[in-house]
């Protein structure tokens, strides 16, 4: 068998205890083979990575985010989500390039897996491109195109609905199953409701999920209240898109009853609380959610709003501004909030990962514990979700191959991407602007 062991030091285990413990991986079939002390095999790895004064993680799941753009980082900064949507961002996309598309999806790729990173849900365009990054990349995706119908002729709006449907039916399984699919209406207010059912309906038609946003600001729920005289969530059900397997993002402004909603048809929320922030659209109830079982995944957002992909720092956000929301230093502990970045963000999109034991995907993360900011180590869950930065990873392994050993990519040149990046963003905003 050809095996991978990360021996010597500590591993975060599925109960949310720490452990010293061996992580003996079958790079074949890119699995946990065994946890524990004294495991049968560990001597005899093909391979070997030393994790004394670590803690070995499962890798992180960002389970909202727009990856490409990062071409967009630090561009429009501190303007209302309306505002910023329709008349700095889309304007801009609208100039996007498969070929901006594919590099700005690899800046991506090399932040999430320099941070630790192994698993990702990616709402965008040109999905094809993304695939092909997260191909050689090495990583785990859930793509979709995300689909707007205002302002488009009925034509139009019924193209993007079906291009939604057919990009999530050409792209499940690719990269050697390491990429599933969702079909991607961007909200319940950008998308019509004749589109929002069809692409219900197609979705079901594949046997794939509905992923959109919802709720992510009053006015994603006021138009909604006021035209149909029922909340958001409502609506959502009536139109079949509340059901186990769904995941919306955001979710800030949910009422009890749509809370309800959500925990009786397994429709999981991603919380994204660096955007929330920065765009101002409110504290999400992490806390009541967490209390009726509703599975809540953690997600950075894209770049453009947030403005980095690192989740190690979504954690902390998510930790700080639940306490707030909820009024209770209590609330969305830091054990929560771990699960939320790892598990519950596997099971949100449906895909291996989250837990490091027996059998379980080989998506790992070594998280180097010898700094300043870490010492003294009392509590490492506390740590992980007050404490560690991404630089603090070391290691990155995706379905049992090393992505990142000893903070060196083995599957991405990072200087060879951000030079591309750092050109094709430039030449974007030029297009975009009007100086070409």
């Amino acid at each position: 068998m050809d095996t991978l062991a990360l021996t010597g030091g500590k591993a975060l285990l599925p109960d949310g205890t720490v452990e010293t413990a061996d992580v003996l991986v079958d790079r074949e079939g890119g699995t946990i083979a065994a946890v524990g002390g004294d495991i049968d095999g560990v001597n005899e790895a093909t391979e070997t990575i030393d994790t004394t004064g670590c803690v070995v993680i499962p890798g992180l799941v960002n389970a909202h985010t727009h990856v490409s753009m990062t071409l967009l980082r630090g561009y429009a900064d501190d303007t209302p989500l309306e505002t910023w949507l329709r008349e700095e961002i889309w304007p801009v996309e609208a100039a996007l390039t498969p070929d901006d598309i594919e590099i700005g999806a690899e800046l991506g790729a090399v932040e999430m897996i320099r941070s630790g990173t192994t698993t990702f849900a990616d709402m965008y365009f040109s999905e094809d491109r993304v695939a092909s990054v997260v191909d050689r990349a090495g990583m785990r995706a859930l793509l979709g195109h995300g689909a707007v119908t205002i302002g488009k002729d009925e034509a139009a709006a019924r193209a993007d609905i079906e291009e939604s449907v057919t990009v999530a039916a050409e792209l499940d399984g690719a990269a050697d199953g390491r990429i599933r699919t969702a079909v991607m209406p961007h909200s319940l207010t950008t998308v019509g409701e004749r589109y929002l059912r069809e692409a219900v309906e197609g979705a079901a038609d594949i046997d794939v999920p509905i992923h959109l946003h919802a709720n992510e600001t009053v006015d994603e729920v006021d138009p909604i209240v006021e035209e149909r005289g029922i909340r958001p969530m409502e609506y959502a059900e009536g139109i079949g898109a509340l059901a186990e397997g769904n995941f919306f993002a955001h979710g800030v402004h949910l009422d009890a009853t749509e809370i309800d909603l959500l925990a009786e048809s397994g429709t999981s929320i991603v919380h994204c609380p660096a955007s929330n922030m920065k765009l101002a659209s409110g504290m999400a109830p992490v806390q009541d959610l967490l209390d009726v079982g509703v599975t809540v995944a953690l997600g950075t957002d894209g770049a453009a709003s947030n403005n980095d992909l690192d989740l190690f720092d979504e954690m902390r956000d998510a930790a700080m501004v639940g306490k707030i929301a909820a009024g209770d230093a209590a609330a969305v502990p830091a054990e929560s909030v771990l699960r939320m970045a790892t598990a519950a963000g596997a099971d949100a999109l449906g895909l291996p990962g989250g837990r490091i034991a027996e059998g379980e995907a080989a998506d790992l993360a070594v998280v180097d514990l010898d700094a300043p900011h870490l010492t003294p180590a009392h509590d490492v869950i506390s740590h992980l979700v007050y404490a560690v930065r991404g630089s603090d990873v070391r290691d990155t392994i995706c379905n049992g191959r090393v992505l990142m050993r000893d903070r060196e990519l083995t599957t991405l040149d990072p200087d060879r991407v951000m030079e591309r990046a750092s050109a094709a963003a430039a030449d974007l905003i030029a297009r975009a602007e009007g100086d070409t």
